[in-house]
């Protein structure tokens, strides 16, 4: 074997992989060094195109229809008719208590029913115009109840001692809260920008500790204020007016005396009605069509007057009031469409219009806000009264217009705004006028910017007016 011609032919390869690992690199350093710099700007080209405005806002979702029902005596409960999410109907009949177990007038008012009907039966008339004349007055007499019950409502207590108690307990604890939050955010965020992320969040989370401390406040004073002198009023009004047409139904009765005492006729209606209202003191009725969201009483239950025993909703018409800024009041009408959103409901959207505007604002600690209820169109079974929801109105639609980008604007000492177009690879401030705005862009209605320019997404921030004439530096 010939070693030294294999010495040597082994120094020839490794000499010749030298050589092309050098030109290799070579031929790297130079790919690298010949590229130019990397741009410290994000553009986009100028376009025309459609946008939406909105106008955003959070608030509970309640039903339209709404009734917390109280038992009016003591007593053990011997029929429940409901449970919670049953649907129910106006008048049916949900619970009752054992008769045994009221008080002795209800007890005896049972009686007095049965004994009072069949008087009645005895004393009415076969002839149809009386008997006509007298369902006007017991219409008549019903309305009058009714009324003399609203006027009466008027000056009891709205609720038990111990809800206002609970909610005095609640606005305690939202004050605090917002203490701890208005500190918080006084320590670490107020120092921090306008457009900072967590600044804004933490303004919204501040802004929701105001409203629920209004809230909790405005329903403790309606639990402990009385009725208005004006409300009482034309309570006082209506109850008069029934009495009068309670008159007019009496005059017609006593047309008909074919025999029959009126005065005994009257009096055995009046005995019935008497004893149909005493008793029913010891029933609970729904008092629309609804579905049962609370249900208190289980058979067996002993209860006391004031005592709630359900709540009814009418979960068919669900709405969601809301507190919108007077800076947008102005863009918001009656039937605009919404996008509703619940955190309970998670990668789902609902939707709804705008039912109602109020024409007055409120002054919340400074923030002038105006109440806006918006209807919810589809809702389903995951929707729920006292949810948050996030509500978004569209208030505009704008096609064919100019848009730019909101985090391309840049706003100037004297309130004027600019964009930054790149030309010739250097930023130049271009003043605009902004008109609708959306969540990600912004129409341009006037100013220097032209479609196709090409606008920088990261600009410098100007610093003075000035900046809308000057070439600024890029920022590194």
């Amino acid at each position: 074997m010939n070693f030294a011609g294999l010495n040597k032919s082994g120094k020839n390869y490794w000499l010749f992989a030298g050589l092309i690992l050098l030109v290799a690199l070579a031929g790297f350093a130079w790919l690298v060094l010949a590229q130019p710099a990397s741009s410290p700007y994000q553009t986009s080209v100028v376009q025309r195109g459609n946008l939406t405005a909105n106008v955003s806002a959070t608030g509970n979702v309640r039903a339209a229809q709404s009734a917390t029902m109280i038992w009016n005596t003591s007593g053990r409960v011997t029929t429940v008719n409901a449970k919670l999410g049953d649907k129910v109907s106006t008048d049916q009949l949900l619970a009752a208590l054992d008769p045994d177990s009221v008080s002795r007038n209800i007890i005896l008012a049972q009686a007095d029913l049965v004994s009072a009907r069949q008087n009645l039966d005895t004393l009415q008339q076969s002839n149809s115009n009386g008997a006509q004349a007298m369902k006007v007055l017991s219409d008549a007499n019903q309305a009058v109840q009714d009324a003399q019950d609203a006027y009466d409502s008027l000056t009891r207590k709205r609720v038990s001692d111990q809800l206002i108690e609970d909610t005095l307990d609640e606005v305690a604890k939202a004050k605090d809260q917002l203490k701890r939050t208005e500190w918080v955010f006084d320590k670490f965020y107020s120092h921090l920008d306008n457009g900072n992320t967590t600044k804004l969040q933490m303004i919204v989370s501040l802004t929701n500790s105001r409203q629920n401390l209004a809230n909790l406040t405005a329903k403790y004073t309606w639990y402990t204020s009385s009725a208005r002198e004006t409300v009482i009023a034309k309570s006082l009004a209506a109850l008069n007016l029934a009495k009068a047409k309670q008159q007019d139904a009496q005059r017609e009765m006593d047309r008909f005396k074919d025999g029959t005492n009126q005065d005994d006729l009257i009096a055995g209606r009046a005995r019935v009605a008497a004893a149909q209202a005493t008793f029913d003191l010891s029933t609970i009725t729904a008092p629309f069509n609804g579905t049962i969201t609370q249900s208190g009483p289980q058979t067996g239950d002993r209860v006391i007057s004031g005592q709630t025993a359900f709540r009814v909703d009418d979960l068919s018409n669900l709405i969601v009031d809301l507190q919108i800024s007077e800076v947008d009041i102005n863009n918001v009408a009656i039937d605009q469409p919404v996008t509703i959103t619940f955190d309970a409901v998670p990668n789902k959207s609902y939707n709804g219009k705008v039912a109602k505007v109020d024409l007055a604002a409120k002054a919340v600690k400074g923030a002038i806000n105006f109440d806006v209820t918006v209807t919810l169109t589809d809702a389903d079974e995951q929707v729920k009264p006292g949810m948050s929801a996030a509500v978004t109105i569209t208030v505009k639609q704008i096609s064919d217009s100019l848009l730019v980008p909101n985090r391309a604007i840049r706003m100037v000492d004297d309130g004027g705004r600019v964009v930054y177009v790149l030309r010739n690879g250097i930023p130049v401030a271009t003043s605009v006028r902004i008109g609708a705005t959306a969540d990600t862009t912004s129409q341009v209605v006037g100013g220097d910017l032209k479609d196709g320019d090409l606008i920088i997404l990261n600009p410098p921030a100007p610093t003075s007016s000035a900046a809308q004439n000057a070439t600024a530096t890029p920022q590194r």
